[in-house]
């Protein structure tokens, strides 16, 4: 099975310091109004995800959904989460140390599309 989403080995190295410092984490991606498409970081449970939102799969150990109406659109790309230097304007808990993850996206091959990890919706 072919993941839908990888994590660059700087953005996990900032995942760790953030499981040393919060515990178990969770990421999301609403492709809201605050910060579009940008994923952010909450600790396990401290973000409820909804009926709508999709698990994309699992980096660091930390679950990554995505809002059902994003995930229409990004439904046929892989995503690589990466950091990088500066503020967002946002409540994920990498910003007050000066960084914001980001997420590069590429199309699946075919073969690649063909066996994908399972998604799993929202409760």
């Amino acid at each position: 099975m072919y993941n839908r989403i990888t994590i660059t080995q700087r953005a996990a190295a900032l995942v760790a310091v953030l499981q040393q410092q919060y515990g178990a984490l969770m990421f999301h991606q609403s492709g809201g109004c605050c910060d579009g498409s940008q994923p952010m970081c909450f600790q396990a449970g401290e973000f409820r995800v909804g009926a709508n939102d999709v698990c994309l799969g699992t980096i660091e150990g930390c679950e990554f959904w995505m809002s059902g109406d994003q995930f229409e659109y990004w439904q046929h790309t892989h995503l690589t989460m990466d950091v990088v230097e500066g503020r967002g304007s946002s409540f994920s808990l990498e910003i007050p140390m000066g960084f914001r993850f980001i997420v590069q996206s590429r199309l699946f091959t075919p073969a690649e599309a063909a066996d994908l990890t399972p998604i799993r919706r929202g409760a």
